[in-house]
């Protein structure tokens, strides 16, 4: 059946109807950011795709971030804070809270301005973001891991600050912060020439994209925008939909470099003050594309992502442009797929991040397969005879699917035993004569739906 998007117009109340008419970040503050750090980031390309253009129909240019000095647009933001801070601040040192690509740029800040600066990250933030930020930072930064998540880092790291008066360096709700990743538009507006049509964004906790919204509100006004988010922790879609920021209570962890559980305050305050609307997939099919969001000039789109769909969208810029991105920072283009666009249109995509860790590869593909419907797993009550196994894979198995999984425990005193199988097709459409297969063995077997709690137990 195919997808149905749900258009949500967020009302405004009379207490935030103030912040709707204007922003607290403005315009002059990004291009003061501009002219304080452009000494110190890279100026990252910006790459036409002929593969996402083909697919699209529109000319896909990608922004990339992912080859700035630290492997993401954080730097711009730690930065342009830190470029601020006074003698007596930048002796009390400063504190931050991270799920890896913010203390990057904060350590590298520190080394850089010979700052001591202590970083809290969640102890499931991957080795590889973690052996960075030490190697960035050098002898001038702390890294401490707290936690399971960004919040309990954050908690830490504001208990920190009015323990010690140390400086903190917000990775998102600080108006120095989401200017320094608004100059990424000043610098797409110059490489292009001239406006794009659209603007795909990544969004964590709102930093990146209140900053870019601002900046293409006043020089690209009639350019579509839109937020990613992953549905594992679709904060500001919470927010614009409540009226202002919430906390979620829980998240999926799996999009580290975007998974918060409360947006910004001020992230959430420009957001909503440039008029977005949060736009929702109701029917979540199995690579479905049937139905889209079309987007006209100047508007302003929140939506959010599967993480199965983001993880096929790693895969696919790996082994056609070589691209190592991250979850967070596949996002803008894995919502690609789910966007009409107008023949010929100018659309950039934000590869915010390429720090990934490569142990992660096999979770990555796993959530693909299951995503495009290739991956299935099954109870199977197998009865206690010579010959079960066999008559499984010669009755059951088509000639194109293949056993990844068996997990098959014996027990004496039953006629049966059960095992968890999982099965990778040769293409999606032979579920159903697979499903046919079991149905006329046998054998007792229960389909396991992603996302039951039986499923995220057992597999």
């Amino acid at each position: 059946m195919a997808g149905e998007w749900e258009h949500i117009r967020v009302s405004t109340s009379p207490d935030t109807a103030a912040q709707n008419i204007t922003s607290p970040l403005t315009v002059g503050d990004i291009d003061a950011a501009i002219e304080r750090i452009s000494h110190v980031i890279d100026a990252t390309p910006l790459q036409w795709s002929e593969r996402l253009s083909s697919l699209t129909g529109a000319n896909v240019y990608l922004k990339r971030e992912d080859l700035q000095v630290v492997r993401s647009y954080k730097l711009r933001g730690a930065y342009n804070l830190m470029a601020q801070l006074d003698a007596a601040e930048r002796a009390a040192g400063v504190v931050t809270a991270s799920a890896g690509n913010h203390a990057q740029g904060v350590a590298f800040a520190c080394r850089t301005m010979e700052i001591t600066g202590r970083i809290y990250v969640p102890s499931n933030t991957p080795k590889q973001k973690r052996d960075r930020i030490r190697a960035h930072g050098g002898e001038f930064v702390e890294l401490i891991l707290t936690g399971e998540t960004y919040d309990a880092a954050a908690a830490a790291a504001a208990d920190d600050v009015r323990r010690t008066g140390a400086t903190m360096v917000a990775p998102f709700d600080d108006a120095r912060t989401a200017a320094g990743q608004g100059t990424i538009a000043a610098e797409i507006l110059a490489q292009l020439g001239s406006a794009p049509d659209s603007v795909l964004v990544p969004v964590g906790g709102g930093g990146c994209i209140a900053g870019i919204a601002t900046y293409l509100h006043a020089h690209a006004p009639r350019a579509a925008i839109v937020g990613v988010e992953p549905t594992g922790a679709a904060s500001m879609t919470a927010a614009l939909v409540a009226g202002g920021p919430v906390t979620l209570t829980e998240i999926d962890p799996f999009v580290d470099g975007a998974s918060v559980k409360r947006v910004g305050d001020l992230p959430y305050a420009v957001v909503s003050a440039l008029g977005a609307e949060v736009v929702t997939h109701t029917s979540l099919g199995q690579a479905d594309r049937s139905s889209t969001i079309r987007l006209d000039p100047e508007t302003f789109v929140m939506t959010n992502l599967d993480e199965g769909a983001l993880c096929t969208a790693m895969l696919e810029l790996y082994q056609n442009e070589g691209i190592i991105a991250e979850p967070a920072g596949a996002l803008s283009v894995a919502a690609l797929g789910n966007i009409t666009f107008e023949p010929g249109s100018t659309v950039v995509c934000l590869i915010s991040g390429g720090n990934n860790d490569v142990s992660r590869y096999g979770e990555i593909l796993e959530r693909s397969l299951v995503n495009l419907g290739l991956k299935h797993y099954f109870l199977v009550d197998f009865p206690q005879e010579p010959g079960a196994l066999r008559r499984f894979l010669d009755e059951v198995l088509g000639p194109e699917d293949d056993i990844t999984l068996f997990e098959y425990v014996k027990r004496n005193n039953r006629e049966t035993g059960a095992a968890l199988v999982g099965i990778e097709l040769g293409k999606a459409e032979g579920l159903g004569e697979l499903l046919e297969r079991m149905e006329q063995s046998r054998m007792q077997v229960e389909r396991l739906e992603p996302g039951s709690p039986a499923y995220r137990y057992l597999t």
